[in-house]
């Protein structure tokens, strides 16, 4: 499976399937995306092959660690991150893959700050 950033400079090739897939409603994923929540599928580290450059940015999470973000130079976009609390794991959000048959969330973090309008069927 192939991730790419909105301009294809920055790649990930993912051997395998994800090995959780899951959205996140903290306050820190939503200043990332920009959205109500974030859609992220983790992956080992050993099934991920990153090409192109990249800069790389460190942010407290609500739960009070750092996660490192990985974004494309040219346009911006984050298109992997590591975990702390998950060691050995890359990350990256699902709509990076441009795929809309991809597996949906089986997983919701900070599920209390979902807006109302929000439902979410995780079944």
């Amino acid at each position: 499976m192939l991730a790419q950033c909105n301009c294809g400079h920055l790649r990930a090739m993912c051997s395998g399937l994800p090995t959780r897939v899951s959205i996140c409603h903290c306050l820190s994923c939503k200043r990332r995306t920009g959205s109500a929540f974030a859609w992220n599928a983790s992956f080992p580290e050993d099934m991920v092959q990153i090409a192109g450059a990249y800069h790389s940015f460190s942010r407290k999470t609500d739960s009070g660690r750092t996660n490192v973000y990985h974004f494309c130079p040219s346009c911006g976009s984050t298109l992997f991150y590591h975990v702390e609390m998950r060691p050995g794991t890359i990350s990256i959000p699902v709509g990076a893959f441009a795929d809309p048959d991809f597996s949906p969330p089986t997983v919701e973090l900070f599920d209390d700050r979902r807006p109302g309008w929000c439902e979410i069927d995780l079944s």
